[in-house]
């Protein structure tokens, strides 16, 4: 009866899809319409590798070009927003582009669901790369499934895989009566005739010129037999020999003399139609020459319509026809066929036994059993899944501000760009973007490390000091080791990170002589900001403006940027607004939730109530959107940027969106004292302490270090500044939300 398994509703199914004409495409198409008519309320997205050969696929299937690395990234940001629970991987060697089929591993390890993947091939002597992929394949799927317990053995010999981690499920069959193979001969006009068939794509290592070889024997014997060879060349056969290989087989036959014993169906023909011929056959012949194979679809398909089967012993076939279910002879031996076939022709009463106890040994292998037993893998690999994240099930404590590793990446010059793992490195100098951010922190850090962030304030606002230009009026960003400049003037963004510094330390920093300074260099840059035209380099110097009206109220300048700021954001949602899409821009980028929090920050400055409720729309847009299917913080992924109104992926995940979302939800929760930012705020914040997709902490708990991403593989366990001052002014941002409820709630006790 049609049901659905529990907890799963919505899967994505890769592998190859008809048209395409080929095993695995047929498998492919066959396990998604047995999963459909098994679970009617079962959503199942088909993804299909399309090789360029022209096949055109039907709406329903989403294809990926096989040779463009890009499509896989693409793919699996699409499957990531569908709302799939769950990848099922049809894998085979060849179907993939890149070396091995490396380009399917763009997608798995770019896509956070759980992935079960079904080896149609498990190699026992893998070239290099091929050992390489399909490593990493197996380390990146929670549940494997193979089609014969040989594949499992070698999955557990040969690479080392845990055998609770293995299923093994038998190639899925048509559920078909039997029919006696001599009522329905006269429809291809074979009446009365020993019928011995082989279907699937000829190849050289189908064997089938042992078989001919094997006919005169049986002809001998059986004047009338006829073996009937159906299948189209394989496709990329035709492609480097065109039909050489099937004239070959066309000329051995005319030089057996055996025409009227050996008839070709040049066709690929529907399942249907390829069934309805296989019901004419008395003995099937598999003669194949690789004997490492786990899986033949056309086997299991003889098997399950009763037929008896002579095959060479490949993995599968010995398997399959094991306890008298078939014949099993010698690879590329004409005479060792040409003997179980004659005996089964020559006797009916032990073909017929053996047909009974092939149909019998069918009924264990029906689609619906097959799509049962998937769903039933893909259900182990998500509690597999859940169990990974048990770890950050429970809201970790926030990390109280730590200036130990901003000061290990300071020298008497700056802040330093880069990291190796948690050593400075001189190679990449400095920059006015790092520094600036690190004159925030130093600005507003708690009384705890007051002494060391005055020290620190000193050397970052010498920095900035020093990057102010006066001939181009514009700061400097990138600076050598040797504190010589890289150019005269910096980034657009990096301007405004600069007044956005400037702003924060004019109205927060302890000392007055710093706040003066910073007052006097934000009035000498401030006009700057006419000539930006990024929006974000405009948010940033709106936030620092927003810092300056509250020591200075009357500060004209300051006001003028951030009407400027709200206008220009303002725009942009209109010009590039759609029903799906709430954002300023077609695509995605870093900073994102800056310009949010600018609009936010903006309307309550200047009291303009559209321009906080536009910036706690967006908010809301793009928290959405950096929410994963846990309901964990997932920031927009660097693979997003730059894709026009697409759904983001998931990787590489940047400590700087994290800091971004907390502190515009600090700005929402100001804006609207709605407690629910607050809580978004803690979400965002969690990412960091390991409640992200791959449950591995990003922040180094002693020392107040912070790893530089969340990358497909796990963590990049370098230490830049922006991914330590992310995480400080983070934690700083926290450490306020907790100042607030505590005040809050003894103002209530009170």
């Amino acid at each position: 009866m049609p049901g659905s398994m529990p907890g799963i509703d919505h899967i994505a199914m890769i592998g190859n899809a008809l048209p395409r004409r080929c095993g695995l495409a047929t498998y492919t198409s066959h396990v998604v319409t047995a999963l459909n008519a098994r679970f009617p309320d079962l959503t199942v997205d088909h993804y299909a590798m399309d090789d360029g050969s022209g096949v055109e696929y039907p709406s329903s299937i989403h294809t990926i070009p096989a040779r463009d690395p890009m499509a896989y990234r693409e793919a699996a940001g699409l499957i990531e927003a569908s709302g799939a629970q769950a990848i099922w991987v049809q894998h085979e060697f060849g179907i993939f582009g890149g070396d091995a089929g490396a380009h399917l591993m763009l997608l798995l390890e770019r896509s956070t669901l759980p992935v079960v993947a079904t080896l149609h091939t498990v190699l026992e002597s893998p070239s290099p790369a091929e050992r390489t992929v399909f490593e990493r394949l197996l380390q990146r799927a929670g549940h494997l499934i193979v089609m014969a317990q040989r594949g499992r053995d070698m999955l557990c010999d040969l690479y080392d895989v845990a055998p609770e981690r293995i299923s093994v499920i038998e190639h899925g069959v048509p559920d078909r009566p039997y029919v006696d193979p001599d009522k329905v001969k006269a429809r291809y006009d074979l009446s009365g005739r020993p019928i011995i068939m082989t279907f699937g794509l000829l190849a050289p290592d189908k064997g089938i010129d042992y078989m001919i070889e094997a006919m005169p024997a049986i002809v001998a014997e059986q004047p009338n037999a006829c073996y009937v060879v159906i299948g189209a060349t394989h496709p990329n056969l035709v492609r480097e020999q065109g039909e050489a290989y099937r004239e070959s087989l066309v000329r051995r036959v005319q030089a057996l003399g055996i025409e009227r014993n050996v008839r070709f169906i040049d066709s690929f023909l529907e399942e249907d139609s390829l069934l309805d011929w296989l019901e004419a056959c008395d003995v099937y012949v598999t003669p194949y020459l690789n004997l490492a194979q786990v899986t033949s679809g056309t086997l299991s398909y003889a098997v399950a319509l009763g037929k008896p089967v002579v095959s060479t012993p490949y993995i599968h076939a010995r398997e399959i026809l094991a306890d008298d279910h078939g014949v099993i002879v010698s690879r590329r031996d004409s005479a060792a066929l040409a003997k179980a076939v004659e005996q089964l022709l020559g006797d009916a009463s032990q073909r017929g036994a053996m047909a009974a106890r092939a149909y019998a040994r069918g009924r264990e292998m029906i689609w619906p059993k097959s799509a049962e037993r998937g769903i039933a893998a893909i259900a182990k690999a998500r509690r597999a899944r859940v169990r990974s994240l048990g770890t950050t099930s429970k809201p970790g404590t926030p990390l109280t501000p730590n200036l130990e590793a901003v000061e290990r990446m300071t020298d008497g010059t700056g802040i330093l760009q880069h990291g190796i793992f948690s050593i400075p490195d001189r190679n990449h100098g400095y920059c006015v973007d790092d520094n600036a951010r690190a004159l925030i922190l130093t600005s507003v850090i708690g009384s705890e490390e007051n002494k060391r962030a005055a020290r620190l304030s000193a050397v970052y606002a010498a920095f900035l000091q020093h990057a102010w230009n006066p001939d181009l009026r514009r700061f400097r960003n990138f600076m050598r080791y040797d504190r010589s400049w890289c150019e005269d003037q910096g980034s657009q963004d990096s301007n405004g990170r600069a007044l956005w510094a400037l702003g924060h330390v004019a109205a927060k920093a302890n000392d007055q002589a710093l706040r003066d300074w910073a007052i006097h260099l934000f009035d000498q840059a401030a006009p700057l900001v006419q000539g930006l035209e990024s929006p974000r380099a405009i948010a940033f110097a709106a936030l620092g403006a927003a810092q300056i009206l509250t020591p200075f109220p009357a500060h004209g300048e300051a006001r003028a940027i951030l009407e400027r700021a709200g206008d220009l954001l303002d725009r942009l949602l209109a010009a590039t607004r759609r029903p799906d899409w709430s954002w300023f821009e077609a695509v995605l980028a870093y900073d994102n939730a800056r310009l949010c929090e600018a609009l936010i920050r903006a309307g309550s400055v200047l009291n303009r109530d559209d321009f906080v409720a536009t910036g706690i729309e967006t908010l809301d847009w793009i928290l959405d959107i950096q929410t994963n299917a846990h309901g964990l913080f997932r920031p927009v992924g660097t693979d997003s940027f730059n894709r026009p109104y697409s759904p983001p992926l998931p990787f590489d995940q940047q400590p700087l969106e994290a800091q971004a979302t907390i502190e515009a939800c600090l700005a929402a929760s100001d804006a609207t004292g709605d407690s629910r930012w607050a809580n978004a705020a803690h979400t965002a914040y969690r990412w960091y302490l390991g409640h992200n997709d791959l449950a591995q902490p990003l922040a180094s708990r002693g020392d107040g270090g912070c790893f530089d991403g969340l990358m497909p593989h796990g963590v990049n366990r370098n230490q830049g500044a922006e991914s330590i001052l992310a995480l400080q002014l983070a934690n700083v941002a926290i450490a306020s939300l907790s100042d607030r409820s505590d005040s809050e709630g003894n103002r209530n006790a009170a």
